[in-house]
């Protein structure tokens, strides 16, 4: 099985410092639900582990994400594309959850429910916790320039053998060369 997992904020779609809390807040990158559309032609799986702490902190409720997300879902297929699965960590930072990027639980739990290890998996994100989730199961951190991505490789410590690319829809042309 081919396999590609996405943060969502900054990669998929535009962030926000005071979080994405409504569909209307909800803008997809240029060229990123083109960049899925790809991936699902090419026969890959997509999905999404995102931290959603705007749930914890009490910003907004489950109905309201996955208002957001059906949001994106419809926009996707007005692309010709889909996400198979969206795998979220609603937990503020210091709750000691497992879940939570650069902690590997979401990525774990996608590789428990679709039965394969991530080893060499793209993990493609726009900050470090992203990156480290990744390099933490054995998968392919891959940083996007977009969101926080410029002041993620600005900072440094980006996890060995980590590939960087402008955005999304560059980074997939280069996984399907």
């Amino acid at each position: 099985m081919k396999l590609v997992i996405l943060d969502r904020d900054g990669v998929i779609n535009h962030d926000s410092p005071s979080y994405i809390k409504s569909p209307e807040e909800w803008k997809p990158i240029p060229g990123s639900l083109e960049a899925i559309a790809l991936l699902n032609q090419a026969g890959f799986r997509v999905m999404v582990a995102t931290n959603q702490s705007g749930i914890g902190r009490g910003l907004f409720d489950m109905a309201m994400l996955n208002a957001i997300h059906d949001k994106m879902h419809r926009a996707l297929g007005l692309a010709g594309g889909r996400v198979d699965g969206i795998f979220f960590c609603p937990h503020v930072q210091d709750a000691g959850c497992r879940c939570r990027k650069p902690q590997p639980g979401l990525l774990e739990e996608i590789s428990r429910r679709l039965g394969i290890g991530l080893d060499g998996v793209p993990v493609i994100g726009d900050s470090l916790r992203d990156l480290q989730a990744g390099a933490s199961v054995g998968a392919q951190p891959i940083l996007v320039l977009t969101g926080k991505g410029k002041n993620t490789r600005k900072a440094g410590g980006l996890p060995p053998q980590t590939l960087i690319h402008a955005d999304l829809a560059e980074a997939v042309r280069a996984l399907l060369r």
